[in-house]
C-alpha cells in the first residue's frame, strides 16, 4: 500500500492560504480534529462493552475484531484525506465533501440524515450519562439529569467552539487518568484469568463484531469541525489518521490487560469489569462520564455546522434560511445550535431511544459508505481537477465502501433497509426540487467516461439491428420553425439523437454571435423540455455551411444519419437547395423535408398516410418513421394508412395481400388501402385520398443526371394545398426493410 504526500499545486496553495487568512484564528489539528475524534473513539463501548467482547471471543478473537474494525475505519479515513486535500473543505464536514463530489442531491440526502443522527445522538449520550449518575446517586431523577446535562452542553457549545474544545481537554484528562489507573491496577481476586483461552459458549464472532464496530467510527466528530479549522486540508488528514492510530493502539493493548486479570464469567456479566481491576476504581467511572459527555459535546458541535451548511446551500426550505447565518468573527452557528438543542431536548423527554438507535448508527455508516464511494469515483474518473495532496488508490476506497456496507448488514439488516429508504426518499425529494449549484460534481465526469467507452465500442458499420435515428435538424431560429424540432423530437424521443442546427450568414466568422445563438436555442429547448444538442456554424453561403456541418459534425462513429429540412421558401435559390439535397444523398444520409400546412399544422394527430412504392428505396424508411411517430404521446391514437395506387382492379387483390404480408412480418399495425387509378392522375388520387390526413409521407426520387430541381418543382406543384407533408429520401445502400 503506497500513500504519498506531494506539494500542492500553486492553485491549491493559493486557495488554502486564502482560507487560512480568512479563518484565522481557528482551531488547530490537535484541538479541532484529533481531540474530538479520539474522545469519540475511546467512548462508552470501551468502558462498558469491551470486557464483554473479550469474554465472548477471547483474546485472539478480540485482537482480530479490533484490527478488522479499525481497517474499515482507516480505509474511510484515507478516502476522507484524499477528498480533504483536493479542495478547501468549508463548513459542513462530510456533507460538504459529498455534495461537492457527488452533487447536491446526494450530499443533501446524506447531510440531512447525518444531521438528525448527530442531533439525536446528543440525547442518547446524555441519557446514558444520566443512567450512570443515577446508579451512583440513587436519589436523582434520570430525566432531569439528562435535561440539565443537555442544556449545559449546548450552552458550552454556543459560547464558543474553542471553549468547548478546551472543555474536551478536561474530559481527555479524565479518560487518560482512567487508562493509567487501569494499567497500574491488578487482577480480580479469587478468579482464574481467561488468558489465551477461547470461550466455549460465547456469542458468534460477527455478532460480537457488530457490537464493537461503532466504537471505532468517531472520525466524523473531527471532520465536522472543518469550518472552524485554520487549515482543514492539513488538519483533517493529520488529526484523523492520528486519532485512528491512537485508538488502534489502545484497543490492541486493552485486551491483553483485561484477559490476564479477569475470568470469562466476570467479563461477560459485569459491565464495569475495568473498575474491579483498576488501581483507583472511581477513575473508571470518571472515564465513563467523560466518554459520554465528550461524545455529546462533539455531536452538539458538529450537528449545527452541518445544518448551517445545508441552509446556505439552499437544501432546506426557504423559510429555514436563517439557520445558515453565523455569529461573531468565528461564524458560530448559534441559531442552529438552539434548534439542535430543541431536537435533543425533545428526544430526552421521549426517553427510550433504543428503537431508533440502530437507524442512527446506519446513518453514520451511510456517510462513511458515500465518502468511500466519492473517493472511488474521483479516482476512477481521473479528472484533471482531482489532484489531492494525499494520494490513495481508488481500490482502497472501494474496499472501504464494501466494508462499510457489509458491516451495516451485519449490525442490523432491517435498520440498514430503513436508513436506505429514508436517504433515498430525501434524495428524490431534492431531485424533484431541481436545485441549482455554482459548483460542478462528478456526475458529468461519469457520463463523459461512459460516453468515451461507448464511442469506442460503436462499430463503424451501421447495421439494421441497431439503427436509430440521429437527426440533424436545420431549423434556423426554433421559434420560426418549431414544427421541425417537434417532429424530430417525436421521432427520436428515447431512441436516438437530435441536433438542432443553424447556419449564420456572415462576411466574417463571428464566434461570439455564434455562441450567443447556441445558448439562446438551448434555453428555448430547455423551456420546452426538449432534450437536444445544439450546433451553430457561420458560413458565407447557408447551403455550403449546411454541407460543411453535415460533413464535419459528429463524434467518432456517432454521426447524423438523417437530415431534416424545412421546405424551400426562396424560389430564387431552389437550384442551390436541390443541389444540397443531392449531395446529402450522395453522402449516404437519409433526407426528410417537412412541408408544413401553416393553417393545419399536424391537425388532430389522428391519421398518417403513407404513399407506398414498395419496401425498396423509401418505403421501408417511411413505414419505420410512421411507426416511431405513433409511439409518442401526441400520435399514440393515430391510425396509419398504407396507400397504393394500381392501374386496374386486376392487381388490387394481390397488392393488398402483399402489403398485409409485409405488415405482419414487421409487426406494425396499419390499414392497407389499394386505390384503383381508373385513368386518374396520381396527383388527383393523392388530393382526393389524403385531404383529411394529419401527416402525409411521400417518397422522393433519387437524384439522377436529369435536373433534380425540375423534379422537385413538379412534385412541389403537384402537392399544393394538401395537409402537412413529409418528403422522404432514404439513404442509399441501407436495407431499411430489414429493421
Amino acid at each position: 500500500m503506497k500513500f504519498l504526500f506531494k506539494q500542492d499545486s500553486p492553485e491549491v496553495q493559493d486557495d488554502a492560504s486564502k482560507s487560512v487568512e480568512a479563518k484565522a484564528p481557528g482551531l488547530g489539528t490537535f484541538g479541532g480534529v484529533y481531540t474530538p475524534s479520539i474522545l469519540t473513539i475511546l467512548g462508552v463501548i470501551m468502558y462498558l462493552r469491551f470486557g464483554w467482547v473479550v469474554g465472548n471471543v477471547g483474546l485472539v478473537g478480540s485482537l482480530v475484531i479490533v484490527t478488522l474494525a479499525t481497517s474499515i475505519t482507516l480505509l474511510t479515513s484515507l478516502s476522507v484525506c484524499a477528498i480533504a486535500t483536493d479542495k478547501v473543505v468549508r463548513v459542513g464536514g462530510a456533507y460538504y465533501m459529498i455534495s461537492r463530489c457527488l452533487g447536491i442531491e446526494v450530499g443533501g440526502a446524506v447531510g440531512i440524515s447525518l444531521y438528525f443522527a448527530q442531533a439525536l445522538s446528543i440525547a442518547l449520550y446524555t441519557i446514558g450519562f444520566a443512567e450512570s449518575v443515577v446508579q451512583v446517586f440513587g436519589s436523582l431523577n434520570q430525566t432531569y439529569v439528562a435535561l440539565i446535562t443537555t442544556i449545559l452542553v449546548a450552552i458550552l457549545a454556543v459560547t464558543s467552539a474553542e471553549v468547548a474544545v478546551k472543555a474536551q481537554y478536561v474530559i481527555m484528562g479524565a479518560i487518560v487518568l482512567s487508562l493509567v489507573c487501569l494499567i497500574f491496577g491488578g487482577s480480580i481476586p479469587n478468579v482464574t484469568p481467561q488468558g489465551w483461552d477461547v470461550p466455549a459458549n460465547g456469542e458468534p464472532f460477527w455478532g460480537v463484531f457488530a457490537v464493537f464496530f461503532p466504537a471505532v467510527t468517531g472520525i466524523m466528530s473531527g471532520v465536522s469541525m472543518s469550518g472552524d479549522l485554520r487549515d482543514p486540508s492539513r488538519s483533517i488528514p493529520t488529526g484523523t489518521l492520528a486519532a485512528v492510530g491512537t485508538g488502534y493502539v489502545v484497543y490492541m493493548i486493552l485486551p491483553l490487560i483485561i484477559a490476564m486479570r479477569a475470568d470469562t464469567a466476570t467479563l461477560i456479566t459485569e459491565p464495569l469489569v475495568m473498575k474491579m481491576m483498576s488501581l483507583w476504581g472511581p477513575a473508571i467511572l470518571l472515564g465513563v462520564w467523560g466518554a459520554t459527555l465528550s461524545s455529546a459535546l462533539g455531536s452538539i458541535l458538529a450537528a449545527p455546522r452541518v445544518l448551517q451548511a445545508l441552509a446556505r446551500d439552499g437544501i432546506l426550505p426557504r423559510w429555514m434560511s436563517f439557520l445558515g447565518r453565523g455569529s461573531g468573527e468565528a461564524d458560530e452557528p448559534r441559531m442552529g445550535t438552539w434548534v439542535t438543542l430543541g431536537v435533543a431536548v425533545a428526544a430526552v423527554c421521549i426517553g427510550d431511544l433504543n428503537l431508533i438507535a440502530p437507524v442512527l448508527t446506519m446513518f453514520f455508516l451511510t456517510t462513511y459508505l458515500v465518502l468511500n464511494l466519492s473517493a472511488t469515483i474521483e479516482g476512477v474518473l481521473q479528472s484533471p481537477s482531482f489532484r489531492p495532496s494525499f494520494k490513495v488508490h481508488w481500490l482502497w476506497s472501494l474496499l472501504g465502501g464494501i466494508g462499510c456496507l457489509a458491516v451495516m448488514l451485519l449490525i442490523n439488516a432491517v435498520a440498514t433497509i430503513v436508513a436506505a429508504a429514508i436517504v433515498l426518499g430525501i434524495f428524490f425529494w431534492l431531485q424533484k426540487r431541481e436545485l441549482t449549484t455554482t459548483w460542478g460534481d462528478v456526475r458529468q465526469g461519469i457520463w463523459m467516461a461512459l460516453l468515451r467507452t461507448g464511442i469506442f465500442q460503436i462499430s463503424g458499420v451501421e447495421d439494421t439491428k441497431n439503427w436509430r435515428p440521429n437527426v440533424l435538424v436545420f431549423s434556423g431560429s426554433p421559434s420560426k420553425r418549431w414544427s421541425l424540432i417537434q417532429l424530430a423530437y417525436a421521432l427520436t424521443h428515447k431512441r436516438g439523437f437530435i441536433t438542432v442546427s443553424s447556419v449564420l450568414s456572415s462576411g466574417t466568422r463571428d464566434l461570439a454571435r455564434q455562441s450567443q445563438l447556441e445558448n439562446a436555442i438551448r434555453n428555448q429547448l430547455k423551456k420546452q423540455q426538449v432534450q437536444a444538442l445544439v450546433r451553430v456554424v457561420t458560413a458565407l453561403d447557408p447551403f455550403e455551411g449546411m454541407l460543411q456541418l453535415v460533413e464535419a459534425y459528429g463524434l467518432g462513429q456517432l454521426v447524423p444519419n438523417t437530415i431534416l429540412l424545412g421546405d424551400s421558401e426562396d424560389a430564387t435559390r431552389r437550384d442551390q437547395y436541390c443541389n444540397a439535397i443531392a449531395q446529402l444523398h450522395q453522402a449516404n444520409r437519409s433526407v426528410m423535408i417537412l412541408r408544413e400546412n401553416s393553417e393545419l399544422g399536424f391537425g388532430q394527430f389522428r391519421r398518417i398516410d403513407i404513399w407506398w412504392g414498395g419496401m425498396q428505396d423509401n418505403g421501408g424508411l417511411m413505414l419505420l418513421l410512421a411507426h416511431m411517430l405513433r409511439s409518442t404521446i401526441e400520435w399514440r391514437d393515430a391510425q396509419i394508412y398504407i396507400k397504393l395506387v394500381v392501374p386496374s382492379q386486376a392487381g388490387a387483390k394481390n397488392a393488398e395481400a402483399d402489403i398485409n404480408a409485409i405488415l405482419s412480418k414487421f409487426r406494425i399495425s396499419a390499414i392497407p388501402e389499394v386505390i384503383i387509378a381508373a385513368n386518374r392522375s396520381f396527383e388527383t388520387v393523392l388530393h382526393e385520398s389524403s385531404q383529411n390526413a394529419d401527416m402525409i409521407f411521400l417518397g422522393m426520387a433519387t437524384p439522377t443526371n436529369r435536373s433534380f430541381t425540375e423534379y422537385y418543382q413538379q412534385m412541389h406543384a403537384r402537392t399544393n394545398n394538401l395537409p402537412t407533408i413529409m418528403y422522404v429520401m432514404a439513404a442509399p445502400d441501407f436495407a431499411f426493410g430489414e429493421i
